[in-house]
């Protein structure tokens, strides 16, 4: 008998978290002989509550699924909602309920660490009432620190945008290179710098900017931070430095809580800011030079002007290999890439236990983090540089590039 497929998004949008959705709808819609409908969550599963969903499956008959795939940000539209710990908790059966009535088979959740939590979780419930739908996880997130898993999607592409942009922000640092100045970059990353490290990739040479790169796995002190900078202006007038949103103390203080204080989103975490803006008062008062503070924010997230291709491939496989694997009859999943080797890059796909996944982080490794934790070492360029190459031609007309728009 066939079953329906439901797919949902997550969390942070990316500039590829819409190539896994046209990988899941696209592989769901060839399957006739298994799979009727391929349904897509609004909001995710707080959409799916709401009876929120639409016919994605649809769209691959106008050709509007062959937009969706290069449009960046999240299609269905994302959440932060999260599933109560408790599995007794009335939601669950309202969920299954829900599941039933739309003759659902297999469930996809496209997300990061917060994401894989929910498949964990309804995973979990379904194995508990004798349910058996398949739930599948699809890696998503620019952080690059879920655990299992070479890398993510989407983080591919926010490298090279990390990259490119800094590389853009020290070539107009340069033009004043007869006096002394300072910017300081802060880039996302709360517990682990995988997009910060990417950084290093804007550099051109030995001691080209950014000199200065610190990632929250190493402690940050202050007074050392001030005496690097004085050190480097004595060699580069025009000295860039990056960081990460969570470089902390070491002893569980967030630099920018020592200029206010921070809120928490609905998952407990704290909503970080003002690092780089510290450090740049910081060094105004300390050292007296011209500084300035560039937060990139959200603009790292998702744009497809620097999309990857390697990015962009990765992502559709990831969800077209969901598909299979749940058909396979895999539940409780997360797709994990596996890197077979760097030179020729090389890579394969597999399957762990979301149980592990969720509610982990993987750091950057601590030996590739070197000079006192103010640098990057060639180790991880080796890792990185693989995963950011590759143009993507955008589909156009009379020149305009096309988007796919949820109706």
């Amino acid at each position: 008998m066939k079953k329906n497929i439901i797919v949902g998004q997550s969390g942070g949008p990316t500039a590829v978290i819409n190539g896994s959705l046209y990988g899941v709808v696209a592989e769901g819609v060839k399957q006739t002989e298994s799979v009727g409908q391929v349904l897509g969550m609004i909001n995710g599963i707080e959409g799916f509550l709401q009876g929120r969903y639409m016919d994605i499956g649809a769209l691959d008959a106008t050709n509007e699924l062959e937009l969706v795939k290069t449009t960046p940000g999240a299609y269905l539209g994302s959440c932060r909602y999260k599933l109560p710990e408790d599995l007794a908790d009335p939601v669950y059966p309202e969920l299954f309920r829900k599941f039933e009535e739309k003759g659902i088979g297999y469930f996809f959740y496209i997300g990061g660490n917060d994401s894989m939590d929910t498949v964990s979780k309804l995973s979990r419930y379904a194995a508990g009432i004798g349910s058996d739908i398949r739930f599948i996880g699809v890696p998503k997130t620019i952080d690059n620190d879920l655990v299992e898993t070479d890398h993510t999607p989407g983080y591919g592409s926010a490298a090279k945008y990390v990259a490119t942009t800094v590389r853009e922000i020290a070539t107009d640092a340069t033009v004043y290179d007869n006096k002394q100045s300072v910017t300081i970059v802060e880039i996302m990353g709360r517990h682990a710098g995988w997009l910060t490290a990417a950084s290093i990739l804007a550099r051109k040479f030995e001691g080209d900017n950014p000199v200065l790169i610190y990632l929250p796995e190493v402690a940050f002190d202050q007074d050392a931070f001030v005496e690097k900078v004085k050190e480097a202006l004595k060699t580069t007038p025009n000295l860039v430095v990056c960081i990460s949103e969570g470089i902390n103390d070491g002893k569980g203080t967030f630099i920018c809580e020592y200029a206010s204080d921070v809120g928490t989103d609905t998952f407990g975490h704290k909503m970080l800011t003002g690092s780089g803006k510290y450090l740049e008062n910081l060094v105004k008062e300390r050292i007296g030079v011209k500084v300035r503070s560039v937060e990139l924010n959200v603009c790292q997230r998702c744009s497809c002007a620097h999309l990857s291709r390697v990015d962009l491939d990765e992502a559709v496989n990831a969800g077209i290999y969901a598909v299979q694997v749940a058909l396979g009859g895999e539940t409780g999943k997360m797709i994990t890439f596996i890197r077979n080797k760097s030179v020729p890059y090389e890579l394969s796909y597999g399957t762990a236990d979301v149980n592990i996944i969720c509610n982990k982080e993987k750091p950057v490794p601590d030996e590739w983090i070197i000079s006192e934790g103010s640098d990057i070492s060639s180790k991880f360029i080796d890792y990185a540089r693989p995963l950011t190459q590759g143009y993507v031609e955008l589909p156009t007309k009379n020149g305009i590039p096309l988007f796919a728009y949820r109706k």
